[in-house]
């Protein structure tokens, strides 16, 4: 049995589409994430690298190594923005969540370059090591993760925007690679980054004015 043959267990099948066990409960997994990323809540984190690591056998098993990537990439950055997000919550007196903020422009623009840039790369770097059937899509979502995920780990509310870009690619590619739950789970994702984006919106603008009531000279 191969290292990551425990990913092809079956729990049981949609249609004619087998729903593998590691595919199942780490979706489950992902979507507590964004439950939990919804409310602030430093559980996002940890909840995240166990999500990654079973959603890891599940690309392998579907050969998308860029998907596999992603996993391993995500459960690192997982851990930075665990610190971060301690790091940020200890610095707001008021509350006991996360600061949340707009990106600014230049922020922005550095977002989209990552994302126009990166995904060209990997695309390239998987196509040329044939470590996936769909290259570009496979790439697309592997960036738009990782770069999501460090907007998430910032506190920047455009991160909700990024995952709904990533979203609209994840469906049709996790259901033509026989991974049904994980497309059922990014149209999921789509509902719940409306609610994310509407609630960290509000929250950036209440976190805005908490830092204009602070003294100057005082840590925000």
């Amino acid at each position: 049995m191969s290292a990551f043959g425990w990913a092809n267990a079956v729990a049981f099948t949609v249609s004619t589409q087998p729903v593998k066990w590691s595919d199942l409960v780490g979706n489950i997994g992902a979507l507590s994430t964004v439950a939990l990323a919804i409310r602030r809540s430093l559980l996002t984190w940890p909840v995240q690298i166990i999500s990654a690591a079973l959603l890891f056998g599940a690309s392998m098993s579907a050969h998308l190594g860029g998907n596999a990537s992603r996993q391993v990439v995500l459960a690192g950055l997982a851990g930075y923005g665990w610190w971060r997000w301690m790091h940020s919550r200890q610095s707001v007196r008021s509350d006991h969540n996360v600061a949340v903020r707009f990106a600014t422009n230049a922020e922005r623009l550095v977002l989209v370059a990552l994302l126009a840039v990166g995904t060209a790369g990997f695309a390239a770097l998987l196509q040329a090591t044939h470590t996936s059937w769909d290259p570009i899509p496979d790439a697309y979502i592997f960036i738009g993760s990782v770069v999501a995920t460090l907007a998430q780990a910032r506190g920047w509310v455009e991160f909700w925007l990024v995952w709904v870009l990533v979203d609209l690619v994840g469906v049709p590619l996790a259901w033509t690679h026989g991974l049904v739950v994980s497309g059922a789970v990014y149209a999921v994702f789509l509902v719940m980054c409306v609610v994310g984006i509407r609630d960290w919106a509000l929250q950036s603008r209440k976190a805005q004015r908490l830092r204009s009531t602070i003294p100057e000279g005082v840590p925000a």
